[in-house]
């Protein structure tokens, strides 16, 4: 692919709202991670929700769109000067030539959980359930085209823990064939009910704060995030990053467990590279999927090794954040752009007793690294993989 310019980015997670707490959190090796406290939610788990976001509200204007998920986006948007630099290229390519591509896992799903709690007597929803404009997949897309002032081709993609990565191909795509100029992309995934609980009962959640990497690692810990990015053709500034190459796969290999020899994982990545026209020895620093769950963890060490090797640092940032489902792959992104602009790799949180059946460099402590390539991972339920491979700005 032709290399696409990275022109503004933001990330809004549990370290902090834009990207200067977001690096300040990384460089002092923080995590956003606290025992669960959510509405009354009785869980033994760990969570990383956004300060602030509970109290937060959208304009009036757009009381139409309101729900955790919409104002979790809207937080996001007003940072790092985003707004600013979306207003840029609407003004430059206009407005139906920009797109709005987002992913998200349950968008305002929250809104119906608590509904439910306010049935009529015939277990009829409350009438100011509003499923189009809050809990439906799109509505983060409408909202976010809406209060971005944008025309042009919006979706939202739906592929559980992939789906913010793999709206970066899809602008690629998009730019490629010529449909538009520019692209926001990204995603927004805020907690709720069914997450909470549906991965509880999946086993998935880990009692303790997430341990990617470590002998003892027994699962995930949710957290909420919104990330977005700015990608353009043919940049007027210096932009901050490239995005130089990108990799889909789904190997179909169970709905919930990842392929145990990471072959969807592995066609993801070597796609990516093979996009961005780089050999595997190119690549700085891999950020993990890294889920914390054992069988996650061990097939991404296996994949990442017969692809890469077993030389290239690695490390999951989630361990910091939370996995952020939907979220993850953008907020992921924009953590590797600012590992390329700050000159180090993040390290991997809470390892307390490395896993000797992994055999990958996992990076306990921040390091110094003057990156010039970097690839980040983001694999979702039903084997739906993504790869993203992320350049320096010079």
């Amino acid at each position: 692919m032709k290399p696409l310019a990275i022109t503004a980015y933001t990330l809004t997670t549990a370290l902090g709202a834009g990207r200067a707490p977001t690096l300040e959190a990384l460089r002092s090796e923080r995590t956003g991670l606290r025992p669960a406290r959510f509405l009354d939610v009785e869980l033994p788990t760990w969570i990383g929700a956004v300060e602030g976001l509970d109290a937060a509200m959208l304009p009036a204007l757009w009381n139409e769109h309101d729900c955790r998920n919409n104002r979790l986006a809207w937080l996001g948007l007003q940072h790092d000067s985003f707004l600013e630099a979306v207003a840029r290229a609407r003004g430059r390519w206009g407005a139906a030539r920009v797109a709005v591509l987002l992913g998200t896992s349950t968008a305002g799903l929250l809104e119906t959980e608590l509904g439910y709690r306010r049935r009529g007597p015939a277990g009829e929803l409350p009438e100011d359930i509003r499923y189009e404009a809050r809990q439906n997949t799109f509505s983060v897309g409408a909202f976010v085209r809406r209060a971005l002032e944008l025309r042009g081709p919006t979706f939202v993609v739906s592929t559980a823990c992939s789906s913010s990565a793999k709206v970066y191909a899809t602008a690629a795509r998009m730019i490629d064939a010529s449909l538009v100029d520019a692209a926001v992309v990204g995603g927004v995934d805020s907690l709720c009910l069914t997450t909470l609980y549906g991965f509880n009962s999946l086993e998935l959640l880990s009692p303790d704060v997430c341990r990617p990497w470590d002998a003892q690692r027994r699962g995930l810990s949710i957290g909420e995030a919104a990330a977005f990015a700015l990608l353009e053709r043919d940049p007027v500034d210096p932009p901050h990053a490239w995005l130089l190459g990108t990799g889909e796969s789904n190997d179909g290999y169970h709905m919930s467990t990842p392929h145990p020899e990471g072959a969807g994982a592995i066609a993801a990545m070597r796609a990516a590279l093979a996009d961005a026209a780089l050999a595997p020895a190119a690549i700085g620093y891999v950020n993990l999927h890294g889920t914390a769950t054992p069988t996650n963890d061990a097939s991404e060490d296996a994949a990442v090794r017969a692809v890469l090797g077993g030389d290239v640092p690695c490390s999951s940032t989630k361990g910091a954040t939370g996995h952020t489902l939907g979220a993850a792959g953008g907020v992921e992104a924009a953590i590797c752009v600012l590992a390329l602009e700050h000159g180090f790799i993040p390290a991997g949180l809470h390892v307390r007793e490395p896993d000797p059946a992994l055999a990958l460099p996992y990076v306990r402590a921040n390091r110094d690294a003057r990156l010039r390539a970097v690839l980040s991972n983001s694999f979702g339920f039903g084997g739906t993989n993504a790869s993203l491979v992320l350049g320096a700005a010079t």
